[in-house]
């Protein structure tokens, strides 16, 4: 058997055990539908979500509240607030002219007539008065205009592979909203389903972007490695740092709504988000490092498994580098808020960076750091060994000789729209990568 066929043979009996599992365990952990009783109180309340149109504004004064309390403590006795009249335009209310007060942080020059918004409607039960309030701004026409131009962008740069990139995105979103979440209410094993369906997301997504091909499944067999990794040093780390992942408003009514097991829960919850989060960047980095790797053996194709591992690690720790930058600076750019009002109330900064929600942040950070950290030498040491059987790295830059019965001319690359790429020896066509 050639060596190429049977190194694609090997990382197959590795690859498509692991997703047959993933795929085993999305079965076995598939929601059933049910939620927990302690939330059914929030699908009981009637309220719809109708869209309006403001159609007139109008300047009041009223009461001061809790929320328009002043830097000294002190709540004002009367406050500058809005009155909106609105048209619904969605709904069995469309139509309607409706009347309700905007939020204090929203001024008249934000809401003026033509504003779009969305509106809660509460209907009249038992006797009781309909109440119309302010909901939020409609952004749909923003939002799918930046979501069309980011795609348009990603098309024109990155052209069919940037296409099927954005089709297995897709899929990824759908994979969370129809399985992630609904199994993670149904109390299915958290980090089960975060590995069964991040196996799946990257499988799908790697060899939608990049193609079928030895390189590929190279970064997936170090992606899941990665994954594993990062999985397994979450459990260990939340436990030791003893996180109680309620620290926050939301997370705290989150255990609320889930009842008994809410703190059990929210631990699994938080080792999930772990692992979906670094899905982006270490798929960046395998892939990256298995790309690496091959360009170095077409450049240099009698160079040694060790001389291919060291010239992707030459390349690995300035990846490495600059993405650990990337996920630092990510998760303090969205903790941005809490370090302001920190620095405004002038807490003890070691107390602050142990407990509550930075130590998640920490751990979150640090954990995932690690695990995209030992990707790379993972990822390289795979491919090292991989690229350098005989015919395996052969492909649009493979090296042909064009050999004529009395001398052809030297040996030369094959570049892309070149002639189609020749089987080997043993009838084993040659790959892209």
């Amino acid at each position: 058997m050639h060596p190429a066929r049977r190194a694609r043979l090997i990382v197959a009996a590795v690859l498509v055990p692991l997703v047959l599992a993933a795929g085993i365990g999305i079965a076995l952990t598939w929601p059933d539908g049910s939620t927990p009783s302690s939330a059914q109180v929030l699908t009981d309340v009637d309220v719809d979500y109708p869209s309006a149109v403001v159609t007139a504004t109008e300047e009041r004064r009223c009461d001061g509240i809790e929320e328009d309390r002043l830097a000294d403590g002190t709540i004002p006795d009367t406050v500058p607030c809005l009155r909106l009249t609105a048209e619904v335009t969605s709904g069995t209310e469309q139509g309607r002219e409706i009347q309700l007060w905007a939020p204090s942080a929203v001024t008249d020059g934000e809401v003026s007539p033509g504003t779009r918004i969305v509106v809660q409607h509460y209907p009249g039960t038992d006797g009781g008065t309909e109440v119309w309030a302010w909901h939020d701004y409609q952004r749909t026409l923003p939002l799918v205009a930046i979501a069309l131009a980011f795609a348009l962008a990603v098309v024109l740069v990155a052209g069919a592979r940037g296409a099927r990139a954005l089709v297995g995105l897709a899929l990824a979103f759908v994979t969370i909203g129809g399985y992630v979440l609904p199994a993670l209410l149904s109390d299915r094993p958290a980090l089960v389903v975060a590995l069964c369906a991040a196996t799946v997301i990257m499988t799908v997504v790697l060899y939608l972007a990049h193609g079928v091909s030895l390189r590929t499944s190279t970064a997936l067999l170090g992606t899941l490695a990665g994954l594993l990794l990062t999985a397994g040093l979450g459990v260990i780390a939340v436990r030791w740092a003893r996180l109680n992942v309620a620290s926050t408003e939301d997370s705290y009514r989150l255990a609320q709504l889930l009842g008994d097991s809410g703190a059990t829960s929210l631990r699994g919850i938080f080792l999930c988000g772990l692992v979906l989060a670094g899905l982006g960047v270490l798929n960046d980095v395998t892939i990256t490092q298995a790309s690496a790797v091959w360009e170095l053996r077409t450049a240099s194709p009698g160079a040694s498994r060790r001389e291919l591992f060291r010239g992707g690690m030459r390349i690995g720790r300035d990846h490495i580098a600059s993405t650990v930058y990337t996920i630092a600076f990510a998760y303090s750019g969205a903790a941005l808020p809490i370090l302001m009002l920190l620095q405004l109330y002038g807490l003890p900064l070691w107390s602050t960076l142990t407990g509550g929600e930075f130590a998640e942040e920490i751990v979150r950070t640090c954990v995932s750091s690690i695990g995209l950290v030992l990707a790379v030498p993972l990822t390289t040491a795979v491919a090292a060994v991989v690229a350098a059987v005989p015919g395996a790295a052969s492909g649009r830059h493979r090296v042909v000789e064009h050999a004529h019965a009395h001398g052809g001319p030297a040996p030369r690359a094959e570049q892309d729209g070149g002639p189609a790429p020749q089987a080997d020896q043993d009838g084993v066509p040659a790959s892209e990568d």
